[in-house]
């Protein structure tokens, strides 16, 4: 059963998603050999649950705070994923704020990773 959303939520969530870049499941290997670095944005309990292999943890709450302690450069490619797209959407935006200039929310987030049968770990 799809989640549904507050609509004051979605309005944060569609006004983001007209400002950033995008990509699914099926973009996501292409731009990892292209040299994007990949970054779960959802909680701890979430990420240690199962992840994206290879992905780093940084919480949507804490990412503006903790992204420059992986030392990327403002135009390093960057790919955020969450549960469906919703809150990786909003901190890819946040990311685009701060100057970050090649940054990615992956549509379909983790559902979209396990359904294309990406590699995962626990």
């Amino acid at each position: 059963m799809a989640k549904t959303h507050s609509p004051r939520f979605l309005s944060i969530v569609n006004a983001a998603r007209e400002e950033i870049q995008e990509c699914t499941a099926e973009d996501l290997m292409s731009l990892i050999n292209d040299g994007a670095a990949v970054i779960d944005v959802r909680e701890r309990h979430e990420f240690e649950n199962g992840h994206f292999a290879g992905s780093i943890h940084i919480g949507k709450g804490v990412l503006e705070r903790d992204i420059e302690k992986q030392n990327f450069s403002i135009n390093t490619k960057i790919v955020l994923y969450c549960g469906g797209g919703f809150r990786s959407a909003i901190a890819a935006k946040s990311l685009k704020d701060m100057g970050y200039e090649d940054v990615f929310s992956l549509w379909g987030g983790w559902r979209g990773i396990v359904s294309e049968g990406l590699p995962t770990s626990k």
